[in-house]
C-alpha cells in the first residue's frame, strides 16, 4: 500500500472529522430519520429500535461516502482541476458499495434477496445523499484549508507577534520556532513547546518564521540557526545535527551556505 496516500487521506478524514458542523448534522439527520420513521420504520420498529436502526445506516453511509470522498480528492488531482468534482466523483462511486450495504440491511431484517434490480434501486436512492454528503464534506474541508492559507486578523495586527506562524498553532504548542518539515501537504512545526501539523505550503510557513533567523537545508526541511549544533558528513552527504539530536539532510543547492554557517 502506499504510505504516502494513506497518511494523506487519514490526516485530510481527520481535519473533516474535527469538524462541528458534521457532527452537528449527522445528529440531526439521525434524530429526524428517528422520529419521522421513513420507508415504513415508524410501523415496523419501535423508536429506540429505530434509533439504532438509522444510527448504523447513517453513519456507515457518511463513512463510506466521506472516505471515498476524500481518496478521489488525492487520487484524482492530476486528471481532475476542481477540489468539488473530485470529491463528487467519489461520493457517487461510493454509491455502489452503500447500495449494497443497504440491501444487506433489508435481508438481515426482512428477508429481501438482493437481486440485480434492488441493487439499482438502492443506487438510485443513494446517490441523491451521496451528493448531500459530498456538498457538506467540500464546505467543510474548503473553509477549514481557507482558514488555514489566511493568516488570523488578531495575527495580522497584532505588532508584539513577530513570527505569524506561532497564530496557526494550539496556545500549547506556541514556542521558539526550531524547525520545519514538510509531510505531505502540510508542514510540521516544531518548537520548544511541541510540534504540529498546518495545513500550510512550505514557502509560505518559512516566510512566516518571520523575524526568526533560519536556513532551508532541503526542499523539504527549514532550521532555525540558533538550533544547529554542528554539521556532519557521513558517506559524502551533508548533514545538520541539531540541539535535540535530529539529523537534517542538507541537499547540494544549500551545502555552500551551510558549510559557511555551521562549518
Amino acid at each position: 500500500m502506499d504510505h504516502t496516500f494513506l497518511r494523506s487521506t487519514l490526516r485530510e478524514l481527520r481535519v473533516f472529522l474535527l469538524s462541528t458542523r458534521f457532527w452537528t448534522t449527522f445528529a440531526i439527520v439521525v434524530l429526524l430519520f428517528t422520529v419521522t420513521g421513513p420507508y415504513d420504520t415508524a410501523n415496523s420498529m419501535p423508536i429506540a429500535t429505530r434509533l439504532g436502526y438509522w444510527l448504523l445506516v447513517q453513519a456507515t453511509a457518511w463513512s463510506i461516502a466521506i472516505s471515498f470522498s476524500v481518496m478521489a480528492e488525492i487520487l484524482l488531482r492530476r486528471q481532475i482541476g476542481s477540489m468539488f468534482w473530485r470529491m463528487m466523483t467519489g461520493s457517487l462511486v461510493a454509491a455502489l458499495p452503500i447500495a449494497a450495504f443497504l440491501s444487506l440491511i433489508d435481508f438481515a431484517l426482512n428477508s429481501e434477496v438482493l437481486t440485480l434490480v434492488s441493487w439499482l434501486q438502492q443506487i438510485v436512492f443513494t446517490a441523491p445523499l451521496c451528493a448531500l454528503f459530498c456538498l457538506l464534506t467540500y464546505m467543510t474541508m474548503h473553509s477549514r484549508i481557507a482558514s488555514t492559507s489566511e493568516l488570523p486578523a488578531f495575527a495580522r495586527n497584532n505588532i508584539d507577534s513577530p513570527t505569524p506562524i506561532l497564530a496557526r498553532l494550539k496556545p500549547e504548542n506556541r514556542g521558539p520556532v526550531l524547525r520545519l518539515t514538510v509531510q505531505d501537504h502540510y508542514t510540521e512545526v516544531v518548537t520548544s513547546r511541541g510540534r504540529e501539523l498546518v495545513l500550510l505550503r512550505f514557502a509560505d510557513a518559512i516566510r512566516e518564521t518571520g523575524a526568526i533567523e533560519g536556513m532551508q537545508l532541503h526542499r523539504s526541511h527549514w532550521v532555525a540557526r540558533a538550533h544547529v549544533e554542528r554539521l556532519k558528513r557521513d558517506r559524502g552527504k551533508l548533514f545538520v545535527v541539531t540541539r535535540d539530536g535530529t539529523i537534517i539532510p542538507v541537499s547540494r543547492p544549500y551545502a555552500e551556505d551551510a558549510r559557511r554557517c555551521f562549518g
